[in-house]
């Protein structure tokens, strides 16, 4: 199946400066978006979106941060956090590949806009039943501090993930 919607997810993360392994000190908050409108309306999820032609895609990352919650970023403060692939079979437009990246430095405080309302989350209280299916899978390892490459076919409810393909690099 060949798929032609690839997409950027950033997760801005706060840290506790007190030393951690494997790639930082440890996260303690996450922030994640309320989708007012458009794909996934009524969701929490990390900030990103499209990367149109002729773009890199962190610079599409950046864009869509910068255009859903005023927050600028740096293409070199992106920390590159794995690969998603999305399969709707009862919707295949739906399918779409996902680079997620964690950004712990940026400028200025995330604001409201017409698509997304930013929420700062304790990582311990993840709203994982306000979130697609799949997040449970792939937000804790990302979470800490580990790369993940995964694949997810979604039932046809279009709502529950049916199998899952998921490792760590």
């Amino acid at each position: 199946m060949c798929i032609e919607n690839h997409t950027t997810l950033i997760l801005l993360v706060r840290a506790c400066p007190c030393g951690g392994k494997q790639g930082g000190d440890p996260i303690t908050h996450v922030l994640l978006g309320y989708k007012k409108r458009g794909f996934g309306v009524g969701k929490y999820t990390g900030i990103g979106g499209k990367i149109e032609p002729g773009e890199t895609v962190r610079a599409a990352a950046v864009r869509e941060m910068r255009e859903e919650t005023g927050v600028v970023m740096s293409v070199q403060d992106l920390v590159d956090a794995g690969h998603l692939t999305f399969y709707f079979p009862t919707r295949p437009k739906w399918s779409l590949t996902t680079r997620i990246f964690i950004g712990r430095r940026w400028q200025g405080e995330p604001t409201e806009t017409g698509e997304i309302r930013p929420v700062w989350f304790e990582i311990d209280h993840l709203p994982f039943d306000a979130m697609w299916d799949d997040a449970t899978y792939w937000y804790p390892y990302v979470l800490a501090h580990k790369r993940v490459r995964a694949i997810f076919t979604f039932s046809t409810d279009c709502k529950t993930v049916a199998t899952s393909e998921i490792e760590m690099w």
